[in-house]
């Protein structure tokens, strides 16, 4: 049985996005991966702006290491992209060396607007686009009603993004401490597996190496 409510097959899904940008960079000597340039731009305003064809309802980062340049690199972008209505905003984690845990946990949080789905979102993934994301949309609205998470796997890995209805956010904000990936592991019953042979949904930023396999810029 599939999803049948109008509210979630309609193109008008009212869809969050949350950007982790808070790491440190660690195998890479240190160093911001959301401000790696691609083609000119950074990895996170290429993503950003890609995504307001989507016509999110908020789009939030989170960032912790090198906070201020990448939120001054989020002003900048606010500046540079015309015509949109999502709200563009950011909040830093104070202990970003608690992991990536303490960001979603702190992101999810953080979210202020009535979002059907959210979507969390590495900073590093400079092959996502808007293509890849509407996949998942797409499976989002074809999944089972028993069905709160659309995770895509490549060659047996997990991928990201990950998209997550509001139903099952909540339900792991009710949880002190939890976040989503030990969730998932506790329910797999909530997880619709896209299997894809995309590559995008696993390329990520954690070497020197990986600058250069992707064809990026570190100045």
């Amino acid at each position: 049985m599939t999803v049948s409510s109008e509210s979630l097959k309609s193109p008008k899904l009212r869809l969050a996005i949350l950007i982790l940008a808070a790491g440190e960079g660690s195998r890479m000597g240190g160093y911001p991966k959301a401000l790696l340039k691609k083609e000119g731009d950074s990895l996170l305003k290429r993503f950003t702006s890609s995504l307001q064809s989507l016509g999110p309802v908020e789009i939030l980062t989170v960032t912790g290491f090198y906070s201020e340049e990448i939120e001054a690199e989020m002003q900048s972008i606010q500046k540079s992209i015309q015509n949109t209505h999502a709200p563009m905003t950011w909040i830093r984690n104070p202990n970003p060396e608690a992991g990536q845990s303490s960001s979603v946990r702190l992101g999810l949080e953080s979210l202020k607007s009535h979002y059907d789905a959210v979507l969390i979102a590495l900073c590093d993934q400079p092959n996502i686009g808007v293509s890849e994301i509407e996949v998942l949309l797409e499976q989002f609205n074809q999944r089972n009603v028993n069905q709160e998470i659309v995770l895509p796997v490549v060659n047996g890995q997990r991928g990201n993004p990950v998209l997550f209805s509001r139903a099952v956010i909540q339900r792991v904000l009710a949880i002190p401490g939890m976040v989503c990936r030990p969730y998932m592991d506790q329910h797999p019953e909530l997880v619709k597996t896209f299997t894809s042979n995309n590559q995008a949904y696993l390329q990520d930023v954690d070497t020197q190496a990986d600058i250069q396999k992707l064809g990026l810029d570190s100045i």
